[in-house]
C-alpha cells in the first residue's frame, strides 16, 4: 500500500510540473518555458526550412533542431499519458487515459510528433504524413494557458458558442441560396463561367467574405442587381460574429472590472496564523488539519513567499496562514467586550480559573505586547494585558466590539 502511494504522489508531482505551474513552483515554470520554447522553434524551424538562403547553407542545423523538439514532443505525450490518472482522479487508469487521449489537446499532441515518425514504418505515405505535420501549429494553444490575458479569448469564444454558431449558419444558408440563384441567373449569358453551382459558390463566397477576385462576375443586368443586394447582405451578415465576439471582450472585461471593485464587499473574513514550533498543525498537510467545511487555507507565507495551499502541502513551523470563513450576517452580530487592565484592577496576578466573573462571562482571547495567548485557566493576568471577553454583565472602562 505504501508503494503505492508512493507512486501516485509520485505521477501527481510530474503531473504538477508539466502543467501550467504557479510561480513559486520553479520545476513547473521552468518546464513551461521549455515547453514554450520547443513549440516556437520546432514551427521556426519548419518555416525556415522551406527557404533555399537557410535550407542551403543551414540545413542540418534546421533539421537537427526539429529532431530535438519532435522527441521533446513525444516524451511529453508519454508522461501526459503517464499522469493522466493524477489529472482525472475521479476515472480509473485506463478511462483516465483514453479521455486525454481523444481530447483536443491529447489528439494535438499525438499528431505533432507521430507524422514525423510514421514515414520510417511506412515510407509509401511520407507525402501524406509529411501534411499531417502542420497540426503541429495547434501546439501553440498551450502557450495560450500560460498567460491569462490570452485566455480571455478561450472563454469569449466559447461562452459565445451558440451564438458564432447560429450566425455561421446564417452565413451559409445565405451562400447556397445566392449561388443557386446566380447560377439560374448567369448559366444561359456564360456557361463557360458558371457551369455548375459550385461555380456559384465560389462566386457568394468571393462577394460575402472578400471584396472580390474578379474570375467570376454577373454581366446580366438582373444578375448584376442581384450581386449588388448580395454585397450588401455580406456586409452585414459577415459582421454579425465580428459583433458578437467584440461584445464578448466587453463582458468578459467588464465582469472581470467589476470583480475587482466590488471585491471589498465579500463576505469572507480571513485571519493569519503563525505557527509556533509546538503548535499540533506542525508537521501535518492540509488535507489532515480537519478544518470545518466553512473554514478554508487561503494562503501559506513561508520565507516571504505565497505557497498555494494544496491538500498535500506540509505545514512547517514559523508558517504564517491565511484562513478564510463566512462571516455572519449583518442581523447576528456578536458583541465582544475589551477590556486593558490598569494598575489597580483586582484580576492583576491572578490566574484566570480565580476570577470573579460569571458563568456567563467568557474570555476568548487575551493580548500581551503584541502576542496572542490562550486563556487557559493557568494564565496569569498581568497589568497592560488586553482581555477581548464575552459577557451579558457591564462592565467599567470596557470597549464594546461588534464582531
Amino acid at each position: 500500500m505504501t508503494d503505492k502511494n508512493t507512486r501516485m504522489a509520485r505521477r501527481k508531482r510530474v503531473s504538477e510540473i508539466i502543467e501550467v505551474g504557479y510561480d513559486q513552483d520553479w520545476l513547473s515554470r521552468l518546464y513551461d518555458l521549455i515547453n514554450a520554447l520547443a513549440i516556437v522553434a520546432n514551427l521556426a524551424a519548419s518555416i525556415l526550412y522551406t527557404f533555399e538562403a537557410v535550407r542551403l547553407p543551414f540545413g542540418w542545423l534546421v533539421l537537427t533542431l526539429e529532431q530535438v523538439t519532435v522527441a521533446f514532443f513525444a516524451v511529453d505525450y508519454c508522461l501526459r499519458l503517464w499522469t493522466a490518472r493524477a489529472l482525472f482522479p475521479g476515472l480509473s487508469e485506463p478511462r483516465a487515459v483514453l479521455k486525454y487521449a481523444l481530447s483536443f489537446s491529447g489528439v494535438v499532441d499525438l499528431l505533432s510528433f507521430l507524422p514525423y515518425y510514421l514515414p520510417f514504418f511506412f515510407p509509401a505515405g511520407a507525402v501524406a504524413f509529411r501534411m499531417f505535420r502542420v497540426v503541429r501549429i495547434f501546439r501553440l494553444f498551450r502557450i495560450n494557458a500560460y498567460y491569462d490575458s490570452l485566455n480571455v479569448i478561450t472563454q469569449v469564444i466559447t461562452s459565445k458558442g451558440q451564438q458564432l454558431l447560429s450566425s455561421v449558419f446564417i452565413i451559409l444558408v445565405l451562400m447556397l441560396a445566392s449561388s443557386l440563384c446566380m447560377y439560374s441567373l448567369e448559366h444561359e449569358a456564360q456557361p463557360e463561367v458558371f457551369t455548375n453551382a459550385f461555380s456559384g459558390i465560389w462566386w457568394s463566397v468571393s462577394t460575402l467574405l472578400t471584396v472580390g477576385y474578379g474570375d467570376i462576375y454577373p454581366i446580366t443586368t438582373v444578375g448584376k442587381l442581384f450581386g449588388i443586394i448580395i454585397s450588401f447582405l455580406g456586409v452585414g451578415m459577415v459582421a454579425i460574429p465580428t459583433g458578437i465576439i467584440s461584445a464578448g471582450f466587453v463582458d468578459q472585461y467588464s465582469r472581470i472590472k467589476r470583480l475587482s471593485e466590488y471585491a471589498h464587499e465579500s463576505d469572507i473574513h480571513f485571519i493569519k496564523v503563525s505557527l509556533l514550533p509546538k503548535d499540533p498543525w506542525v508537521g501535518k498537510t492540509i488535507v489532515e488539519l480537519g478544518l470545518p467545511a466553512g473554514v478554508i487555507v487561503a494562503a501559506i507565507q513561508r520565507n516571504r513567499k505565497i505557497v498555494v495551499p494544496r491538500g498535500s502541502v506540509e505545514l512547517r513551523a514559523g508558517d504564517t496562514l491565511v484562513l478564510g470563513a463566512k462571516s455572519l450576517g449583518n442581523d447576528k452580530h456578536i458583541d465582544l467586550k475589551e477590556m486593558v487592565l490598569r494598575s489597580q484592577n483586582p484580576w492583576n496576578g491572578l490566574p484566570i480559573r480565580e476570577l470573579d466573573i460569571s458563568r456567563q462571562t467568557i474570555i476568548v482571547m487575551v493580548r500581551r505586547k503584541g502576542n496572542i495567548l490562550i486563556p487557559n485557566g493557568d494564565l496569569v493576568l498581568k497589568e497592560g494585558d488586553s482581555i477581548i471577553l464575552y459577557t451579558q454583565s457591564h462592565l467599567r472602562d470596557a470597549n464594546t466590539i461588534e464582531v
